[in-house]
């Protein structure tokens, strides 16, 4: 079965939806013809020379870390990003990219993180959260005009849940209202309890249309003055966001735990770093792959008893240790995402199986590469 690059790049964004992006990254397809046969796909978190030079010809480089993720107004030959790009599209190499839409997906780069280091996944360090963009609609029609309300609500876009339309829940009841002085009621007279038979029914619209699912509503509502209800909606808790939250099968000493970070993660120059009290169990761990200082607060606010991330600056360091007990642990940047590689790489086997070989490189990638003990 012959697999095309779009069919992988259908695949990789529904695993890491673009949507997760954060707004300054740059993901997806670099270059490459969505339209040609692939060969191949190689994993790795940065595209560098050394990298490129593994992916075969009419291959894919899956890469987690953009090329291009600043602003260029040349991919000139003579300039180092240019000439890679260059390089692969004469050999007919396609270069795609997951970057914070990864780190934000469930599962993403920390849950690749968190299962390294044998962690149990339990939360989102960071969720993603939205807006309350959606309304909850509930409207009281006498029985017999419940249709052509629906039908006008649903005509202003209300009743839309993914790919379903006119979607709404019914009950019927017993409507009582007492017309006064001044009241034109389109059901009995001035003065005088009235009971009707009716219909509750319920509707989901998005909020940004409450003014025409309004005006639809009393268009259509026989009543001179409608009963119903609006309740703005707030998003459930989500899956997907920055970082996870995981537990240890049996608590260990934080000294045992960073020799398990330094054991479970590939070495590099960089090697592993710590601050905290040795001898304190850590049964729950906050994770987040890649740089993670600005995820400080948000871990020091859970029960977690250690931090392991990439990239931590001293000055806020230092000022989480002050004010916090929560253990951390500093790794390199490019080992903390290397599981990441793998987590991936499974995703397109699951998906097309021996028609199309994946690998993950295994070339480092830091940019680190000496440390005190000498060339690593």
């Amino acid at each position: 079965m012959s697999v095309r690059l779009a069919d992988v790049i259908a695949v990789l964004d529904e695993a890491y939806p673009p949507r997760l992006a954060q707004p300054w990254d740059s993901v997806g397809l670099v270059c490459g013809d969505p339209g040609d046969a692939l060969d191949s796909v190689t994993v790795a978190v940065d595209a560098t020379p050394a990298v490129v030079d593994e992916v075969p010809e009419a291959g894919l480089l899956l890469a987690h870390h953009p090329l291009l993720l600043r602003g260029v107004d040349t991919v000139a030959a003579s300039t180092p990003k240019g000439a890679l790009v260059h390089r692969l599209i004469r050999s007919g190499r396609s270069l795609f990219t997951a970057h914070t839409n990864a780190d934000s997906a469930c599962p993403g780069v920390s849950d690749a993180l968190a299962g390294a280091l044998g962690l149990t996944v339990e939360g989102v360090l960071e969720p993603v959260t939205a807006a309350a963009d959606l309304d909850k609609w509930v409207i009281y029609v006498p029985r017999e005009s419940a249709a052509a309300v629906q039908a006008a609500v649903f005509e202003a876009g209300a009743g839309h849940i993914g790919d379903y339309s006119h979607c709404s829940w019914s009950v019927s009841g017993i409507g009582q209202f007492l017309p006064h002085e001044g009241a034109s009621p389109a059901v009995g007279s001035v003065g005088t309890v009235e009971r009707v038979d009716e219909d509750r029914f319920e509707v989901i619209a998005p909020a940004r249309i409450r003014g025409a699912v309004l005006a639809a509503m009393r268009a259509a509502h026989p009543y001179e003055e409608p009963a119903f209800d609006i309740f703005a909606l707030l998003p459930p808790p989500a899956d997907t966001g920055l970082g996870r939250i995981g537990t240890l099968a049996e608590p260990e000493p934080l000294r045992a735990f960073v020799f398990r970070v330094c054991a479970a993660l590939p070495q590099t120059s960089w090697g592993v770093r710590a601050a905290g009290d040795p001898d304190a169990l850590v049964s729950r761990v906050a994770v987040c792959g890649g740089a993670g200082d600005s995820l400080l607060s948000a871990a020091a606010a859970t029960d977690a008893q250690v931090y392991v991330t990439a990239d931590l600056r001293h000055h806020p360091a230092d000022e989480h240790r002050r004010a916090s007990n929560l253990a951390l642990i500093d790794v390199a940047h490019w080992a903390s995402e290397f599981p990441w590689c793998e987590q991936a790489a499974g995703v397109l086997r699951a998906r097309f199986g021996a028609s199309l070989p994946v690998r993950v490189c295994t070339i480092r990638t830091d940019p680190w590469n000496m440390g005190r003990h000498g060339d690593t």
